[in-house]
């Protein structure tokens, strides 16, 4: 039987109102996309290379950052970098995921 796609949190918030804004999906095939708010900002595909775009938002966005990659912040893609391992990875554009 196909395992069901999943979500979780990736955060401890004391409020699950926050947590909604901090969601990592796992699909069928087991890749994970992580959200902060309803933007795309970490995914690991097939390879389990886990790709985390560079904070362009926020503080609250780099603590969703930090959470995911344990503060790496020399190992984050640029935009245009995160969108091409996006489309080497999936086949398609991360903005049109």
């Amino acid at each position: 039987m196909a395992q069901l796609p999943k979500f979780t949190t990736y955060m401890d918030y004391s409020s699950g109102n926050y947590g909604a804004h901090a969601l990592v999906f796992e699909d069928a095939d087991g890749n994970e996309f992580w959200f902060s708010y309803k933007t795309l900002v970490a995914f690991r595909g097939p390879t389990g290379k886990c790709c985390v775009i560079r904070n362009y938002w926020g503080p609250t966005t780099g603590k969703h950052l930090n959470a995911i990659d344990g503060g790496a912040k020399n190992a984050r893609l640029s935009k245009e970098e995160f969108n091409s391992a996006f489309e080497a990875t999936f086949g398609r554009s991360a903005a049109a995921a």
